[in-house]
């Protein structure tokens, strides 16, 4: 039987599939903060408030900006003359702009109590001033998850938009929070809070969790026999 995303009984036996700690708490954080892989290992010690219950999320995002060479007034990728001058643009000037955005997301005590056992056992690693939790790259801590899942016997998910079948990966976590959320409180509130909490632009982007968890349809058929 093909699935489109993980139930919390499935992470539970992912993350029990984990043979370090590092490991387990990696694929918890993930999915209880249903936080992007670059920010779940950006995460630093410093990032975590034991009193109030917290981690501070960074996400760092770089865009291109093109503008026009000869009066600077951005441009698009496919404009063949600036809406600002009119002339023929030859060669847009390329401008790499950075966006960083901070969030502070609440997390449950056994997951905390389970990030202090980690740093007391030595886990956090030093790089550039900061003792971060995990210190590995995206590609070691994707081999993790999918490493965990063969272990737990969890099979391909298969993508709703695409209809194609690939491994359970770091984003499945990200995405199986946000279904859970969706199932739990699906009003407007419930889908600001989730927008805010996945650090999503557009509610366009949360939404999608909500047709994906089959909400959407069952909430429209339902109104048919009202």
């Amino acid at each position: 039987m093909t699935k489109a995303y993980l139930e919390p009984e499935e992470v539970q036996n992912l993350e029990e599939a984990g043979e370090y700690l590092r490991d387990k708490l990696l694929i918890r954080l993930l999915f209880r903060l249903g936080c992007r892989i670059s920010e779940a290992l950006g995460i630093a010690v410093s990032d975590i408030d034991f009193d109030q219950g917290t981690v501070t999320i960074e996400h760092l995002k770089v865009r291109l900006k093109l503008s026009c060479p000869d009066c600077g007034v951005r441009v698009s990728k496919t404009a063949k003359f600036c809406p600002g001058c009119g002339q023929k643009i030859e060669k847009a000037i390329a401008e790499e702009k950075e966006h960083r955005r901070v969030r502070v997301l609440p997390i449950n005590a056994e997951t905390l109590g389970m990030i202090r056992d980690y740093i007391d056992r030595g886990g956090p690693v030093s790089s550039d001033g900061k003792q971060l939790l995990f210190g590995i790259g995206r590609w070691r801590a994707w081999q993790i998850v999918k490493e965990c899942a063969i272990k737990a016997g969890l099979g391909d998910l298969v993508y709703s938009e695409s209809g194609k079948a690939h491994h359970v990966s770091p984003h499945r976590l990200r995405d199986a929070f946000a279904i859970l959320a969706v199932k739990k409180d699906d009003s407007g509130d419930g889908l600001r809070l989730l927008q805010e909490h996945l650090g999503h632009q557009s509610i366009t982007t949360t939404m999608r969790y909500r047709k994906l968890s089959g909400e959407e349809q069952k909430e429209w058929y339902g109104k048919l026999w009202e």
